[in-house]
């Protein structure tokens, strides 16, 4: 029997995707706007159909011409698109255009005729008038011949084994007349005992996580690049011996990739100041530097929720990474990685803004895996193993600025101050702009 069929919307680098082709699905599609996410898919799914485009703008059959399935059913469509106007008090939510991109996925689901969906966003939309939003968003599914598992649920990345708090809403659904996927339940009690399940075994630190990995501060290499070949690894952790797939059970029902072990990815570094250091250093574990606002990880707890931080339409680009539990700078990329769930082969942008902010925007991968699993079972599939591995795509999809990346893809390129050169200066000009800010903040502290 073949596997089933997912389609991603709103596809970013691909933490939902991970999630579900890991709990036994071929991911055949992922709509992403953004052609800085596209590359990075491609780059981790190569498989799958990259569409550079706005769901806005797409038919069901667009996709299915583009994920070349033809005729055959779609499984399950998922994906969180962005919500926002929910200041008309008053008024119907989803009809402020604003939330258009959200009857865009409803009508999606229904043009491909999906078995089931799944539906993320943010925990905000479950609080005060927030809700009337949500009954109008199963009242659309209803009209269009899905019904919604309910009450939705608020789900915690620390309840099935990730090293981080991070919740988000999850709607679950299905075809009038075919079994409803439950919620899946949780698997680990958060490390740090906030919200902790009684009977079920602590998830995973921030120190075992991260203790393994070599200190990108030791390669010179890595102050121009993200990826260098070493063998200094540490003895992992069951959590971290996953993520390096070296147990029987990493891949879980996900495609075997071909990649290089020994290879440090994902790991630019960061120069901080002398006087950020000194800060770093004097700030305890679990707590928040109080200039730069970091939070320091615990080693025996939980990191906070991982952001994406913000664009130069904010005034200065963040990537607001945490301070690392043994050393007295910021987390790499990889670190925020390990945090959220990636495996060490999965590698995200090389610059460590769009890296971080692509971890920032995922749905934890062995979240997502659980979710999916429930749906698996509710559509009465046995997953199983692929038996061929794959080869990741073009390490240079990983280096693309926002105008190559949408060369490649044959699409406009969006409007973004963050384009600028490539490589080392615009790395040197991230760190500047870094200490600048902290020494504005120091001056006004």
């Amino acid at each position: 029997m073949s596997r089933p069929i997912g389609v991603d919307l709103f596809a970013g680098a691909g933490g939902l995707s991970l999630g579900f082709e890991q709990a036994g699905f071929d991911v055949a599609a992922a709509v992403e706007i953004d052609p800085v996410h596209c590359a990075v898919h491609e780059f981790n799914f190569p498989d799958t159909a990259v569409i550079p485009r706005s769901v806005a703008e797409l038919k069901g059959s667009d996709i299915r011409l583009a994920a070349g399935i033809g005729t055959r059913p779609v499984d399950c469509v998922f994906g969180g698109p962005p919500c926002q106007g929910f200041s008309m008090i008053g008024h119907r939510v989803l009809d402020d255009p604003r939330n258009r991109l959200v009857l865009d996925f409803v009508r999606i689901v229904s043009e491909l005729d999906a078995k089931t969906f799944v539906f993320e966003n943010v925990k905000g939309l479950t609080v005060g008038k927030h809700r009337q939003f949500l009954a109008e968003l199963v009242e659309a599914f209803d009209a269009a011949g899905y019904q919604v598992g309910q009450p939705w649920q608020v789900l915690d990345a620390a309840h099935f084994g990730v090293p981080q708090h991070r919740e988000r809403l999850i709607l679950i659904g299905a075809k009038k007349g075919l079994p409803l996927p439950a919620y899946p339940k949780p698997s680990t009690s958060p490390a740090d005992g906030k919200r902790a399940v009684k009977d079920l075994p602590n998830g995973p630190t921030c120190s075992e996580a991260l203790d393994d990995l070599p200190d990108a501060d030791k390669f010179a290499a890595l102050e121009c690049g993200d990826a260098v070949r070493t063998k200094r690894y540490g003895e992992p952790s069951s959590y971290a011996a996953e993520l390096r797939a070296l147990t029987n059970n990493a891949w879980h029902f996900g495609y075997v990739r071909n990649w290089e072990r020994d290879v440090l990815t994902s790991s630019a570094r960061t120069t901080h100041t002398d006087i950020s250091r000194r800060r770093f250093s004097e700030t305890q574990p679990g707590t928040v530097e109080p200039i730069s606002r970091f939070f320091r990880l615990p080693p025996n707890g939980l990191s906070n929720t991982l952001r994406a931080g913000t664009d130069g339409a904010r005034g200065a680009f963040t990537s607001p990474r945490p301070i690392h539990h043994r050393y007295d700078r910021c987390v790499t990329v990889r670190e925020m990685a390990r945090l959220h769930g990636f495996p060490d082969w999965f590698r995200l942008h090389a610059t460590k803004w769009h890296g971080a902010r692509q971890i920032g925007n995922a749905v934890a991968p062995p979240m997502a895996r659980a979710i999916a699993s429930k749906v698996i079972e509710a559509l009465g599939v046995a997953p199983k193993r692929p038996e061929r591995a794959i080869n990741l795509g073009d390490p240079k999809l990983l280096d693309l600025e926002m105008s190559q990346a949408a060369a490649h893809f044959g699409v406009p390129a969006p409007n973004s101050r963050r384009d600028r050169k490539s490589g080392a200066k615009k790395r040197k000009q991230e760190e500047i702009e870094e200490a600048r800010q902290a020494l504005v903040r120091s001056a006004h502290g």
